[in-house]
C-alpha cells in the first residue's frame, strides 16, 4: 500500500483527501516510480472542478508529470535501470508516492537540475516542443507571442523562443509578473489589463504583426490573435482558459494565409508521446543542461497538502510551477 491524493467527487479544493491505496505494478513495457515530487497543472484544477472534457471516471490520482527513482522495471523495457533519477510524463496518478509510467515517456534528470525541479518540467517541455516547434514550426529569427507568459508553460516557452534567437512578445498580468517575462527572455511584455496586444504587436512590428502565437485563452482572443499575426502566421491554441465558443472570421484568416491548430497533449497515442518525449530529449534536453532554459518553480507544499497547493494556484499568483513533494 501507499499514500496519494484521491479525487473522490469533484467540487473545491476541500474535495482532496490524503489516503491509503494500493500500489500500483509495472505492465509490460512500464516502470514504476518512486515518486520524488509532482507539477500541477491548470488540468488538474479542471478534473477536480468537474469540466475537464477527457471525462475520466471518479475516483483517480491526480498530476501529469513528476520526478522520481525507477523503483521496478516491467517486461521488454530497455535503457533504464532500478535507480535511475528520471522524470515522466504519465496520463495521472502523479499524486502519489508510487506511479506507474510507459517507459517511453521517462526522461532523465538533466545534469545540473534538482530532482524537485525535475518535476516540473514533462509536460512544459512536451507541451512546447510539440507546439513551437513540431506543430507550428518557429523558425529561427521569426516572431512569437505567448499568452501566460508568467505561468510554468509561458515561462518554458519564452526561453525556449529565446534561446532559438526568435524575438518573443508575452502577456501577463500585473508588474511583478510582467518584470519576470522580461527576466525569462521577452523582449516586450505587455499587459493584458492594460494594454491592446494587438495593437503592441503591429507597432512593434512595424505593422506586420508575428509569426507565431501559444495562446492558452481560447475564444475571447481568437479574433484579436488573428489581426496579430504575420502573412503565413500560425496559432497554436493549447488551453480554454477564457471560453470556448468563437467566432472567427474566415477572409481575414484567408487575406493572411492564417493556420489555426487546436492541440492537447494527454489524451494522444503512446506513439505519439513517445516521439513527442523522444524530440524534447533530442532538442531541449542539451539546452537545460547548457543553462539556456530551465523550470521555474513558485512553491513547494508536501503532498499531503495539496489542498493548500490548489488554493494557491487558483489565486493566480504564482509565477512558473506549483510542486508537490515527498
Amino acid at each position: 500500500m501507499m499514500h496519494a491524493i484521491l479525487l473522490p467527487r469533484t467540487g473545491g479544493p476541500d474535495v482532496l483527501e490524503w489516503r491509503e491505496v494500493e500500489t500500483p505494478r509495472a505492465a509490460p513495457g512500464e516502470v514504476v516510480l518512486a515518486v520524488t515530487a509532482a507539477a500541477l497543472n491548470y488540468s488538474d484544477l479542471l478534473q477536480r472542478r468537474g469540466t475537464y472534457s477527457l471525462g475520466i471516471p471518479l475516483p483517480l490520482i491526480l498530476g501529469i508529470e513528476c520526478s522520481g527513482t525507477i523503483a521496478e522495471l516491467g517486461e521488454g523495457v530497455e535503457g533504464w535501470n532500478v535507480g535511475d533519477r528520471v522524470c515522466a510524463l504519465v496520463a495521472g496518478g502523479a499524486y502519489a508516492e508510487r506511479v506507474a509510467v510507459p517507459a517511453t515517456q521517462l526522461l532523465p534528470v538533466p545534469a545540473g537540475v534538482d530532482p524537485v525541479m525535475a518535476a516540473g518540467l514533462p509536460e512544459a517541455a512536451c507541451t512546447v516542443w510539440s507546439n513551437l516547434l513540431d506543430i507550428a514550426r518557429l523558425q529561427p529569427g521569426e516572431s512569437v507571442l505567448i499568452h501566460g507568459g508568467a505561468g510554468g508553460i509561458g515561462s518554458f516557452a519564452i526561453q525556449t523562443a529565446r534561446a532559438m534567437g526568435c524575438r518573443v512578445f508575452a502577456t501577463a498580468g500585473g508588474e511583478t509578473k510582467l518584470a519576470r517575462c522580461r527576466q525569462f527572455g521577452a523582449d516586450r511584455a505587455i499587459s493584458y489589463r492594460d494594454e491592446d496586444f494587438v495593437a503592441v504587436v503591429r507597432a512593434e512590428t512595424g505593422g506586420k504583426g508575428v509569426d507565431v502565437i501559444l495562446d492558452n485563452m481560447g475564444a475571447p482572443y481568437l479574433a484579436r490573435n488573428i489581426s496579430a499575426l504575420a502573412h503565413d502566421g500560425r496559432v497554436a491554441m493549447i488551453g480554454l482558459q477564457g471560453g470556448r465558443i468563437a467566432e472567427v472570421n474566415l477572409g481575414q484568416m484567408m487575406g493572411v494565409r492564417a493556420s489555426l491548430f487546436t492541440t492537447s497533449l494527454r489524451d494522444r497515442p503512446l506513439p505519439e508521446k513517445a516521439r513527442i518525449v523522444a524530440g524534447v530529449r533530442r532538442d531541449l534536453w542539451p539546452l537545460i543542461e547548457q543553462g539556456r532554459l530551465e523550470p521555474v518553480i513558485d512553491r513547494t507544499f508536501p503532498l499531503c497538502d495539496a489542498q493548500r497547493a490548489h488554493d494557491h494556484m487558483e489565486n493566480g499568483d504564482h509565477v512558473g510551477k506549483i510542486v508537490l513533494t515527498i
